[in-house]
């Protein structure tokens, strides 16, 4: 069976249809394998993914707030990231598989979309490059939150375009707005383990400075998360994590400006794990005033960091930034020599 969203399909039905014919003993065999696959998909998501029979409406993205409980990041949508899907609604004339939009009486808009994110942005992007006859063909629900957010999470989870950390920001914020907190909960709506839903979850914990390092969200993945958040607990360890982070970035950006392949996820992994794990002789040195009185100490670990830590005292700004400067420099000139 194809990764096109069984939901989608189902939803998607056109209204009346014959009535269907028994079907024989061969064909029932035949097909047992995709009916229990069905049940079991619908499962996950109760009355919301009931298999009905509605017409289908056609209307303007313009129309359409998009719903936040979706996973889906809409800012990070752009035409290169949905190129295949842009090409495939021009060459048809409008988007195959029907959207899930509800009816908004007191919103700024008709309606509100709660699936079908990547078609709405592929067809309002069309609709302001040259195309502005292509409409988004919909199927009009009727759905609380709850239910919206089960029908969409069903339906991304056929998605590979989507980040475990949009995800992760997903669950976080469902399980407090609709299972009071208790993941257990949840994931047993949801028919997902509690172990995979706390993995998301746990992912929104990694700061933005780790994220960074990260060419795309999509590179960050949930399996990730378990190898960084112990260390990010560990002081030390979060320094050095912070620093190769730094870098990382700092390479990343240089890349993207040169067009040049970006550094892949699990190379940007393996480089955080080494700076916290490679083992070296660690230095200290003390920081001293002009008579001799140390005021401080520079360690120097085996990633040539320097961490600066000094001692409370009376002496002026000038003169603490004096002891420094041989510090600073020293460091700059082993820099220079290593190069």
């Amino acid at each position: 069976m194809s990764r096109r969203s069984l939901i989608s399909e189902a939803l998607a039905a056109v209204a009346n249809e014959p009535a269907p014919i028994a079907p024989t003993e061969a064909e029932a065999t035949a097909t047992a394998g995709r009916v229990n696959f069905t049940n079991k998909r619908l499962e996950a998501f109760g009355e919301a993914a009931r298999i009905v029979k509605r017409p289908t409406i056609r209307l303007k993205p313009a129309e359409c707030s998009i719903w936040p409980g979706n996973a889906r990041d809409y800012t990070l949508l752009d035409e290169h990231r949905l190129r295949s899907l842009i090409d495939s609604v021009l060459a048809e004339g409008g988007n195959r598989i029907p959207a899930v939009v509800r009816r908004t009486p007191n919103g700024p808009l008709p309606y509100e979309l709660v699936t079908g994110t990547r078609r709405h942005w592929a067809i309002s992007w069309l609709n302001s490059n040259h195309y502005p006859d292509i409409d988004l063909i919909a199927i009009i629900e009727d759905l609380d939150d709850e239910a919206a957010f089960r029908l969409a999470d069903i339906e991304n989870r056929e998605r590979e375009d989507i980040s475990d950390l949009e995800r992760g920001v997903n669950y976080k914020a469902a399980v407090d707005r609709f299972y009071g907190g208790v993941q257990l909960r949840m994931a047993e709506r949801l028919k997902i383990s509690k172990s995979q839903l706390s993995r998301y979850i746990a992912l929104t914990e990694i700061p933005p400075f780790l994220v960074s390092a990260f060419h795309s969200p999509m590179d960050l993945q949930a399996k990730y998360g378990e190898r960084l958040l112990p260390l990010l607990r560990d002081p030390a360890s979060r320094t050095k994590l912070e620093a190769a982070a730094e870098q990382i970035s700092s390479e990343q950006s240089f890349r993207r400006s040169g067009d040049e392949q970006p550094i892949a996820g699990a190379e940007v992994m393996g480089r955080l794990l080494k700076a916290v794990t490679v083992k070296g002789r660690v230095q200290k040195a003390a920081i001293a005033v002009g008579d001799g009185k140390a005021i401080g100490e520079v360690v120097k670990d085996q990633q040539k960091i320097l961490m600066l830590s000094l001692t409370p005292s009376d002496l002026s700004t000038d003169a603490i930034l004096e002891a420094l400067r041989p510090v600073i420099d020293a460091a700059r000139i082993r820099s220079a020599r290593r190069r």
